[in-house]
């Protein structure tokens, strides 16, 4: 009888654990109340990493395999096995099946994503904390590549685009360590590879790195190793500044040992200092780098991959407007416009400081004087609460390389000074412009004109790439002209484009992903644009039928991309919520919770137009005011899923088709009351779309 009830409540704590990590909420409570459970079995453990990791039920994705060891480096591979292994405390037997296991792990992970194996290469080391917990072949496999998939940046190696943003990391809130280490020429791979590249377990002791995964997978962020790894240099500190006489082979053996000292009971507040820096980081440092985890092989522009020539960390325009207006906690900004005074004077952001970087060598003292007045305006604004205060300082300069050679030795000045949380504005004030100029095509809140102001404190003076200016001090009718003049040139092509879409897909018959027109004034001002209700739908390609349904989502069931649809701050927008529910194109409107990957759920309202679903997320500083987080078109939907367990958990999966396939572009999903009425009307919807275009 014991036995039995023993097994009916090891039952429901296995359920009521599988339904939180479900949830995939992160609250550190949760958390701490489930790894209390110190003395769990590796049974316990290997399901919680299991769900954590998405692949718990899922199949044996080995079995497509000969099993067949024979690249090139399987020499290197199996002897790699083999050390791995004698580290374990087991059998001769055990030895033999667990080598076995590792090697065919490994072996099948290259052969079947056509990489090698090298030996700076870290995944033995990823698979030691799995093998704890005895799991099957098949599983083992499934964990390692979703761990490699999700937590494993991409260019992890030598001089790698991670190595090169977390020094940016460090330099942004330990500008005196990280001088010190730029001056040994100490570059963060040299020390932080293996950290990196095995999440800790490398070099940390077995008990650890079980304590340090439990939190680190139910965070279920990526981006968190980045402010973890700049933890241990932080505690580290002093220890590494003292060894200025060290030589740089002693000072790299120390501090990649510093993981070692870690004790299982430090993980808590290791998380708990990692998520306070997270906090007083800018958002820009994710969303910009986005692509170095997941499985999707976006392309990646050049100036945007190349961090190593990066002087400080850069941060969008967007997110510098919006921090300072919407949020009481977290990153505010400071920012300093560093242009010449001719261009300041003709239009500049409203709460920016003047600190004109020319004189820095034409007049060295009256350079002095202006950083003292800077510092203490912002010392005076933080005092106060102005709009324009932040500890945070932003340096803006006109976005012109020639130009903005100035401002980078202006900001080489605060780096030596070790001024700790300096920025640059991506894209200078070319880039603000250009964002200003978005807002007003899309019918943004007027209040947004107001943020350039000329040095007599008129408002909206928006400037062309040239310089010009669009309108006059103290007269929004050059605004308003703008707008027109944009919107006249939107119209003036729409025949054109109409008539050379038709064209192409009466003649066309490979499919492609998308087809561009180049528009007058301003030149590429929007690269790629959200939809909007005045969008017509596109025809679909010939010979290919619109994709969609609908039906349970299975517990293993994996999403073919991870958070694309958060929405990226440069295409937030702010709209009355109740004048976007009255307007007359929306037919039904469905409140609900946006649901991020992380757990975290944001009051929001789903709009369904004659074309579009729109979600507008509520601003909770703003009342009656929300963010449009996402538009999409209708005939996109492939896929509506619910949890068998949470039924009013709604997924919805967007794509488009091409040669291949449906290819799947964005995953939201949303916590909907009464969910089946509101599928009911979304699909409804949807199926008019779809034979509207059959019959077009």
């Amino acid at each position: 009888m014991a036995d039995a009830v023993e097994e009916a409540l090891q039952g429901s704590w296995d359920q009521d654990l599988a339904e939180a990590l479900d949830s995939g909420s992160s609250d550190m409570e949760m958390e701490r109340s489930i790894i209390q459970v110190q003395e769990q079995s590796a049974q316990h453990r290997a399901k919680m990493w299991k769900i954590a990791l998405n692949v718990s039920g899922k199949g044996d994705s080995l079995s497509p395999w000969d099993g067949v060891l024979d690249l090139p480096e399987q020499t290197l591979i199996h002897n790699r096995s083999q050390q791995l292994i004698d580290q374990l405390d087991m059998s001769e037997e055990e030895r033999s099946d667990m080598v076995s296991d590792v090697e065919s792990v490994i072996t099948f992970y290259c052969k079947s994503r056509n990489i090698s194996f090298t030996p700076e290469l870290s995944w033995p080391h990823i698979l030691k904390p799995l093998l704890s917990l005895q799991l099957p072949r098949s599983d083992l496999y499934n964990c390692f590549y979703a761990v490699m998939n999700k937590y494993i940046p991409r260019d992890c190696v030598p001089n790698g685009r991670p190595f090169h943003l977390y020094r940016l990391l460090l330099q942004y809130h330990e500008p005196e360590l990280c001088s010190f280490l730029d001056t040994k020429k100490i570059t963060p791979d040299s020390y932080g590879i293996n950290w990196l590249g095995s999440l800790f377990s490398s070099n940390c002791l077995p008990d650890v790195t079980q304590a340090l995964w439990d939190f680190y997978l139910q965070q279920a962020d990526p981006f968190l190793i980045f402010f973890l790894m700049l933890i241990i240099l932080v505690n580290a500190k002093e220890t590494i500044l003292s060894q200025e006489g060290a030589s740089k082979e002693d000072i790299i053996k120390n501090l990649e040992a510093s993981p070692s000292l870690l004790e299982s009971e430090d993980i808590e507040d290791l998380f708990s200092l990692a998520q306070y820096y997270q906090s007083k980081t800018p958002l820009s440092l994710r969303k910009m780098n986005q692509n170095l985890f997941g499985s999707s092989l976006v392309a990646l522009k050049e100036e945007d991959t190349d961090l190593s020539q990066a002087l400080c960390l850069p941060v969008s325009v967007p997110e510098i407007l919006q921090a300072n207006q919407l949020q009481q906690d977290g990153v505010r900004f400071f920012v300093v416009d560093c242009r010449p005074a001719e261009q300041y004077n003709t239009g500049h952001l409203s709460t920016a400081f003047h600190l004109d970087s020319d004189l820095m060598l034409q007049n060295p003292s009256e350079f002095a004087l202006s950083v003292k007045s800077l510092l203490e305006a912002q010392k005076q604004s933080l005092e106060s609460g102005s709009i324009a205060s932040g500890e945070h300082l932003c340096f803006m300069g006109s976005g012109r390389e020639e130009e903005d050679m100035y401002m980078n030795m202006v900001l080489a000045h605060f780096l030596q000074k070790n001024k700790e949380y300096v920025s640059i504005a991506k894209g200078g004030f070319m880039a603000l412009q250009k964002h200003l100029v978005d807002m007003n095509i899309e019918g943004l809140d007027s209040s947004y004109l107001h943020w350039i102001v000329s040095t007599s404190g008129s408002h909206s003076s928006l400037s062309s790439a040239d310089g010009d200016l669009l309108s006059s001090p103290g007269d929004s009718k050059g605004v308003k002209s703008l707008v027109n003049k944009m919107t006249f040139a939107l119209k003036s092509k729409s025949v054109n484009v109409k008539e050379k879409m038709i064209s192409f897909i009466e003649n066309t018959s490979t499919p492609v992903e998308r087809m561009s027109f180049n528009l007058p004034w301003p030149e590429k001002v929007v690269p790629d644009r959200h939809v909007s209700s005045s969008d017509r739908v596109g025809k679909p390609y010939r010979g290919v039928k619109p994709v969609f349904s609908i039906g349970d989502e299975e517990e293993y069931d994996t999403d073919e991309i991870d958070s694309s649809s958060m929405s990226d701050d440069d295409r937030k927008e702010i709209v009355n919520i109740q004048t976007w529910i009255n307007k007359p194109d929306v037919k039904h409107h469905i409140p609900c919770n946006e649901v991020k990957e992380t757990g975290h759920m944001f009051p929001s309202h789903l709009l369904i137009t004659t074309t579009h679903m729109y979600c507008l997320r509520e601003i909770a500083s703003r009342k009656g005011f929300a963010y449009i987080q996402s538009r999409q078109a209708l005939n996109s939907v492939v896929k509506i899923t619910s949890k068998k367990k949470h039924p009013e958990l709604i997924t919805f999966k967007f794509g488009s088709n091409n040669s291949a396939g449906v290819e799947i572009s964005a995953v939201e999903r949303y916590l909907i009351p009464n969910a089946g009425d509101a599928t009911k009307v979304i699909k409804q919807q949807i199926m008019k779309v779809l034979d509207a275009l059959e019959s077009s």
